[in-house]
């Protein structure tokens, strides 16, 4: 099933799924499928790592990089981020920012290279455990590329942009929430790779908007002036000793 990003965003950072115009919404988007790299071939020693990738990263989850990868599957992208900003920014403090998060839709680009490709989650050839539950809606919602790391990685290349005395904390952040995904089971290490691109090519036409461009001009000025509390210390612990098994 199609489903866009913005949906996800919106409903992480607002809890509503009502919201403003999507930047994008009149801008015909890339074919993924002619930009990302095939997934792996069955039986190729690429789909062979993937298989092992998968079955070894087991062992992760209940220790504190798979309590990390749990996290998150949920968690929104100021709580991800928070730590690496150095700031405990929110919809209330950082409405500039929210708005870009909200309107930041990849317009099904992903959802439609997910159909297209039709590649199958890890779990479903391999019946072992994954981080989250395992819903009728993840296992029909293709496994490459990954919509999360997608949405990560983006959200992680606007927030450098934002910040750049933060931009090595923050993009290694966007990669690690990567990670998560196949960390946790739910995707393919090859289909986390495939999303990192997904989120650039999305940042790529995001810049092409002049309304993405002011707004992210309105955000700079808003990040500049906001006296946020620091991050929560305790999960910027649990976070660095999580990163530290991955």
């Amino acid at each position: 099933m199609i489903r866009s990003l913005s949906l996800l965003a919106v409903l992480a950072l607002t809890g509503a799924a009502d919201g403003p115009a999507a930047y994008l919404a009149n801008q015909p988007m890339p074919d993924l499928m002619q930009v990302l790299p095939a997934p792996p071939r069955p039986g190729s020693p690429q789909d062979a790592d993937d298989r092992a990738t998968f079955q070894q990263t087991r062992a992760l989850l209940g220790t504190p990089r798979g309590e990390m990868a749990t996290r998150d599957v949920t968690d929104d992208r100021f709580t991800v981020f928070a730590c690496a900003i150095g700031r405990k920014l929110d919809t209330t403090s950082s409405p500039a920012l929210t708005r870009i998060f909200a309107r930041m839709s990849d317009q099904g680009m992903v959802g439609r290279a997910k159909d297209g490709f039709a590649v199958k989650r890890p779990y479903l050839r391999d019946d072992l455990p994954i981080c989250e539950p395992k819903t009728a809606h993840l296992a029909g919602n293709g496994d490459y590329p990954s919509g999360h790391t997608t949405s990560g990685w983006s959200a992680a290349l606007i927030l450098a942009e934002l910040m750049p005395d933060r931009a090595t904390r923050i993009l290694r952040r966007g990669r690690q929430y990567g990670e998560s995904r196949y960390i946790c089971g739910s995707h393919s290490r090859s289909a986390v790779e495939a999303g990192y691109m997904a989120g650039s090519v999305l940042v790529a036409m995001l810049q092409t908007s002049p309304d993405f461009r002011r707004e992210m001009d309105v955000a700079r000025s808003e990040l500049a002036e906001i006296k946020a509390p620091a991050p929560d210390a305790e999960r910027c612990r649990a976070e660095a000793k999580g990163a530290g098994h991955g």
